[in-house]
């Protein structure tokens, strides 16, 4: 399993949706699906933009989780 920190690091720089949209040029919509988990793919653009907004790693905003799928019982 996936698991996308985003919401963690907007926590941490105390940003809300609206405010990473705006600085990194993504589409809101694209932020709300990383910041609740629910988006299915990933542009590697988009994984950029994060990367460049809060300076870090890719590995800082998603990590695998090894065990069972939540979603494939």
């Amino acid at each position: 399993m996936i698991k996308c920190h985003l919401s963690r690091l907007m926590g941490e720089h105390k940003m809300r949706i609206a405010d990473v949209a705006e600085q990194s040029g993504l589409h809101r919509n694209t932020v709300s699906l990383l910041y609740r988990e629910t988006a299915v793919r990933v542009d590697m653009d988009t994984m950029d933009r994060l990367c460049k907004l809060f300076k870090c790693g890719v590995g800082d905003i998603f990590e695998y989780i090894d065990g069972p799928d939540s979603d494939n019982p």
